[in-house]
């Protein structure tokens, strides 16, 4: 079998095209996409955006220590995609709440991933 027959080879190519386009997309919306688990949060917080969202619902979602979730909470706060609020009945527990930038960019990136979805299909 010729390399380029090796369906291993083709799917290798096609997943550094798709890398590459990913990059290019990021480049062209202009925007300062989040990296790593951020931009997993963020569909988290959006897909879930009818019930409020606690730091223990994050930990349990993501199979992540108390530590390490708020360190990731901390850092998506200082870049504007999350706000933790105080709630009424109990001060001590903060609901996270996603900004207008965070579900602009969650938008704009579903956007981008159907149209490569359809072109991919083509």
């Amino acid at each position: 079998m010729r390399k380029n027959d090796d369906i291993g080879f083709k799917i290798r190519m096609l997943s550094n095209l798709i890398r590459r386009d990913v990059e290019n997309t990021r480049n062209e919306l202009g925007i300062s996409l989040p990296k790593g688990i951020n931009g997993w949060a963020i569909s988290y917080f959006y897909e879930n955006r009818e019930r409020d969202i606690f730091q223990k619902d994050f930990e349990a979602e993501f199979s992540i220590r108390r530590s390490t979730a708020s360190s990731i909470l901390k850092t998506m706060e200082q870049n504007g995609f999350i706000k933790r609020v105080s709630i009424e009945s109990d001060a001590r527990l903060k609901k996270i709440e996603k900004t207008k930038k965070a579900i602009d960019i969650h938008k704009a990136v579903l956007n981008t991933i159907n149209k490569r979805e359809e072109r991919l299909r083509k």
